[in-house]
């Protein structure tokens, strides 16, 4: 079979011309005489593969000098426990804004650090909108506010950055990070998992703000604590060092494709022309704010449920595959991040249509 359009929400598709450097490089770096695979986190060769990942990433989002940046293991998921336990620093409060499934999990394991505020919930619409920031509740005695800037599962995105009231500002970027521009000096943490926008599962980037680091809870493990990543490079344990690689792979081509405010122009693009075809079907429909859709992860339903699976059979025979939406939610869900070429999204459209027309 021919290579085939991926959907999936992660892990996720990746360009092309990337897979095939690292195909050529798989047995041997640049003369090492050894694969990446091979070698040791110590060594010369992956210290030059670490310093180029992180130059390259602070270059892509302007990092500023008085943040660090941390690439850990664990998912953006192990983040949800570690940034109370990090960052509390005697506080017992902190501030949640609750937008979709991954809001939800965030909120329920912090739950178990402290004492969590909800500033804000979407949930009773069935997270088809972003609460107005002028609404929300915060608590100015809290440590700080945290918010998931894009949902995956509901297609809910923040298409600016809210107004924290003072409070330190906390966001889960794993499904948008790198896909627009982002002013990082107004966040005190910014956390994602890699495996949409930046490379393969099993790597989180955790960008914090020096002042936030040094305070972790009594007992907290080493390995989880911020000042102890920082001081031995993000390498306590051994890095995942293959996908540390690759990561680096997917910074450089995202530098040549113009870097970050390029990409963003390509993105809206592709969202635009995805859900203009589904706006005038009748037999597809987004249930989501307009002015808050995702571009990276567009959710639709069929109006008659007994055509999914046709849907689905007749989109894998075209080569588009991971259409179906996550269980809970149901229905269909395309991601389209950084990495969806343009004829990807074309296809889809394509199918979309002819589906509609003979269904």
């Amino acid at each position: 079979m021919s290579r085939v359009y991926s959907f999936s929400a992660g892990p996720s598709a990746f360009p092309e011309s990337v897979l095939k450097q690292a195909q050529a490089e798989m047995l041997e770096w640049r003369g090492s005489g050894m694969s990446v695979m091979e070698m040791s986190h110590r060594g010369k060769h992956f210290s030059m593969i670490a310093e180029e990942l992180e130059s390259d990433l602070r270059e892509l989002l302007a990092i500023p000098t008085n943040y660090k940046v941390l690439f850990l293991q664990g998912g953006a998921s192990a983040q949800f426990s570690l940034i109370p336990q990090n960052i509390l620093n005697g506080k017992t409060k902190a501030c949640y804004v609750n937008t979709g499934a991954w809001s939800e999990k965030a909120i329920q394991d912090a739950k178990g650090q402290c004492e969590v505020i909800l500033s804000a919930s979407s949930e009773a619409s069935k997270f088809t909108h972003i609460p107005n920031v002028e609404s929300w509740s915060i608590d100015t005695d809290a440590a700080y506010l945290h918010y998931t800037s894009n949902e995956t599962i509901h297609g809910v995105e923040f298409q600016s950055i809210p107004d924290s009231k003072g409070l330190t500002l906390v966001s889960d970027m794993s499904s948008n990070i790198l896909s627009r521009p982002v002013d990082v000096s107004k966040f005190g943490i910014i956390y994602a998992g890699t495996q949409k926008n930046m490379g393969p599962a099993g790597v989180t980037v955790v960008i914090v703000r020096d002042d936030l680091i040094g305070h972790a809870a009594k007992g907290t493990p080493p390995v989880f604590d911020y000042a102890q990543q920082v001081k031995n490079g993000s390498m306590l344990n051994t890095p995942a060092t293959y996908n540390w690689y690759l990561v680096g792979l997917v910074l450089k081509w995202l530098k040549e494709q113009g870097g970050v405010a390029a990409i963003e122009q390509r993105n809206i693009n592709k969202a635009a022309k995805l859900y203009d075809v589904i706006d005038q079907s009748t037999l597809y429909s987004n249930p989501v704010e307009k002015f808050v859709r995702s571009r990276m992860n567009v959710p639709f339903i069929l109006n008659d449920e007994a055509l999914d699976k046709p849907f689905l059979a007749a989109s894998e025979a075209n080569g588009l595959f991971e259409l179906k939406g996550h269980r809970s939610v149901g229905g269909m869900r395309a991601s389209i991040y950084n990495a969806m070429p343009d004829s990807g999204v074309d296809a889809l459209c394509e199918f979309i249509k002819e589906f509609e027309r003979t269904h």
